[in-house]
């Protein structure tokens, strides 16, 4: 058996950015100024072309990783042959001036815990996908690196010639690396450092504070709520699906995907879960991110966008990157933006259902309500007949999904409530005709003799998304044919381990070999909704294991030796987390602490 693959990586982010920490002090991605630009440090696809920010000392050493309790806050303790030392990374992120304070900065904090460590710091930025490395030159506390688009600046309390040079120094009292993009720090470095720091921990711990979290594994979701939370990139609204591109979902497969875009599907889900725990600016934000994308597309939605709402994201393969683990190719870009994928009409109207028929939204001064809905609604009802390429993104077939017609349905039964609200009749009416048409649909993949609903319309094979049909209360969850489904697909899809296959036929890459996360947590949640909620217990403490030292998940998991793969964090996985733990807490009866 081949020994098991994790990420060693942490991230921390301000909704600005993110930056993946590695335990070995590297900062192994960081992409500014936006989420889906060229990498800064990118160590993580090409160790040679991907530039350096590590703080290491000459000899072997072994080092811990853990966030600050409730926070987005990373600390590193590295322990070598002449100490031991404590690296902070964070970034900054805090309410100032009636607004949110998130600067281009990253805040590296390096204090003496033990002995007289000695370090050397390297600081080798790079651009345009590492072709680029930047220039450095030194000011009077501060080193400026020229080339990307904007200038980088490192400003610091360590001696810059020891930095340049990459020489080792003994840390005998706390050292402060403040990077920024474009706005450099003009203040006192320490005192500043200091009090961004005292200012975010507490942020992050108000935000926990004022989340309504069950009494059900409760370190775990928080940590999922940390993850998602810094998913979105604030400016926009938009969420992205993952920081990373081109990790690979398994080794040597080739489906390497660039995930540094807002997938109207995956918002859906990470809204979900966020409104389950209390949180509802995210959402808000999210309205007017997908708003100004109906004004702009007639006809139909693309399954993913950029963060800035721009429509192309053409596929590119970048050959001078040697990719992770020498897995390539490295792809930027996404060629699924071209796709047919007629489920995300629903989960637009699901996601944003609530400012319509949640009391807590003062839904009447939402404008353009009707207009809106409406045009939702049209896109439904043009797309209704269509096949597409489904939640999985098959590249090159097409068919009638159950999954995209469930979440039809579910977007009408989404309008017939909004239309109820705001009092439309002619609305409601057209929202109750098509969802009658999407559940036509629905039934076409029945397959009465098996007892479950195939993938599609006329197709023998079975897939885990159809999980959905239980949880979204198409199929009563009390009723013999939830339980018969359920059944079928843990037949057919459930490994031993209690992991999850999206399905077991071959699609345009051959058979997939590795797990979909999210699909057993859907399963967990499945399992609950039927009341077979001790198994449900069982299986949810049987996918723990598989994240990382940090308790952060990724999208794949090989069911092998339970290695992770594809890209990291997904928010995919920790929003499954977060739902199939709530689902369980409201079948145990926990309490929901306010």
């Amino acid at each position: 058996m081949e020994t098991k693959h994790v990420y060693q990586t942490g991230i921390v982010g301000n909704c600005a950015f993110l930056a993946h920490v590695h335990k070995n002090t590297n900062i192994a991605w960081l992409c500014w100024p936006r989420f889906d630009s060229s990498f800064i440090f990118g160590s993580l696809l090409d160790e040679e072309k991907g530039g350096e920010f590590s703080i290491l000392p000459p000899s072997d050493f072994s080092s811990d990783q853990y966030y600050m309790e409730n926070t987005n806050v990373l600390c590193t303790e590295v322990s070598c042959d002449s100490g031991k030392y404590r690296i902070t990374d964070f970034a900054p992120r805090f309410h100032q001036f009636e607004r949110f304070y998130k600067p281009l900065m990253l805040i590296r904090k390096i204090e003496p815990l033990e002995g007289t460590p000695r370090i050397k710091v390297k600081c080798n930025p790079t651009y345009e996908y590492g072709k680029v490395a930047l220039s450095a030159s030194r000011g009077s506390n501060h080193i400026d690196y020229a080339g990307a688009e904007d200038t980088l600046r490192l400003t610091s309390n360590i001696p810059l010639t020891y930095i340049i040079d990459e020489k080792y120094f003994v840390l005998n009292e706390t050292k402060y690396l403040v990077l920024t993009y474009g706005q450099p720090l003009e203040a006192p470095l320490v005192s500043t450092a200091e009090n961004f720091l005292r200012e975010t921990v507490a942020y992050w711990r108000v935000w926990i504070k004022h989340s309504s979290i069950a009494g059900f594994y409760q370190p775990y979701v928080i940590r999922s709520a940390l993850t998602l939370k810094i998913h979105q990139y604030e400016d926009t609204g938009a969420i992205i699906a993952a920081s990373t591109t081109s990790l690979p979902e398994y080794d040597g497969s080739g489906r390497n995907w660039d995930y540094r875009y807002c997938w109207l599907r995956d918002t859906y889900y990470v809204i979900s879960s966020l409104n389950h725990i209390g949180h509802f600016e995210e959402m808000e934000r999210y309205f007017n991110y997908v708003a100004d994308i109906s004004v702009s597309e007639d006809f139909r939605y693309q399954p993913l966008y950029r963060v800035d709402g721009v429509n192309k994201l053409y596929e590119e393969i970048l050959d001078h990157l040697s990719g992770y683990r020498g897995n390539q190719p490295v792809r930027i870009g996404n060629q699924a933006y071209e796709h047919i994928q007629n489920d995300i009409y629903g989960q637009v109207m699901i996601s944003l259902m609530p400012l319509y028929t949640d009391h807590r939204f003062v839904f009447k001064e939402r404008k353009d309500s009707v207009r809106w809905i409406e045009a939702v609604l049209s896109k439904i009802e043009r797309t209704i007949d269509e096949k597409d390429a489904g939640i999985w993104e098959f590249r090159n077939f097409a068919n009638t999904h159950c999954y995209s017609n469930l979440f039809q349905w579910a977007g009408c039964c989404a309008a017939e409530k909004m239309a109820r609200t705001i009092g439309n009749v002619q609305l409601e009416q057209k929202a109750i005709e098509l969802k009658e048409k999407a559940a036509a649909h629905i039934e076409s993949c029945y397959d009465p003799e098996r007892k479950v609903y195939t993938n599609a319309t006329g197709s023998s094979h079975l897939d885990a998304s159809t999980l959905q049909l239980i949880m979204m209360n198409y199929l009563d969850p009390s009723s013999q044919r939830a339980k018969d489904h359920l059944s079928a697909l843990e037949a057919e899809l459930k490994t031993e381990g209690g992991l999850f296959y999206r399905y077991l036929h071959a699609d345009d890459f051959g058979k997939p070999k590795t797990t979909f996360l999210i699909c057993a947590f859907w399963y967990v949640e499945a399992l609950a909704c039927v009341g077979r909620v001790d198994e449900a217990v069982q299986a949810f403490e049987n996918l723990l294991p598989y994240a990382n030292h940090l308790g952060l998940f990724s999208e794949d998991v090989d069911e092998e030796n339970g290695s992770q793969w594809g890209n990291f964090p997904q928010a995919y996985s920790h929003v499954g987390l977060m739902n199939a733990a709530y689902r369980i807490a409201m079948k145990l009866d926990r309490p929901i602490f306010l």
